[in-house]
């Protein structure tokens, strides 16, 4: 009886885990870096990078486009701590970085904004 209270308790916890990233609400605040950033099958360059499949890519290595040297020397492969400090506050991860975006500092936000982002693999599909 303890095992199934424990794995109903294990489901329930990793269902809330879940339902806290929501990349539909994510997809709205995608719309903060549309103007200069591109996820899909169609992305391109734009003033920054697409960013398809970036988690899991390492920093400053999108062929074709030309990073600040902040960026290229950043030595981080993207993962979901990094993407949601970067998101917080470009400048202060990476000074001298050429995004020119504040960030977004609302935590759930920026949680949904990776749900949405992170589900693009590199050739841009889903």
């Amino acid at each position: 009886m303890r095992t199934w209270v424990l794995a109903g308790l294990i489901v329930a916890a990793s269902t809330g885990a879940a339902l806290a990233q929501d990349a539909a609400a994510g997809e709205q605040s995608f719309n903060k870096c549309r103007p200069c950033h591109d996820v899909g099958p169609d992305a391109k360059i734009k003033l920054g990078p697409p960013l398809n499949g970036v988690i899991g890519r390492k920093a400053g290595t999108f062929e074709g486009f030309n990073y600040s040297d902040g960026m290229k020397n950043l030595g981080i492969t993207w993962d979901k701590a990094d993407f949601l400090k970067w998101v917080e506050n470009p400048q202060a991860m990476v000074p001298g970085t050429r995004m020119a975006f504040a960030g977004i500092k609302d935590d759930a936000e920026r949680q949904n904004l990776f749900a949405y982002v992170g589900q693009f693999k590199a050739d841009g599909s889903k």
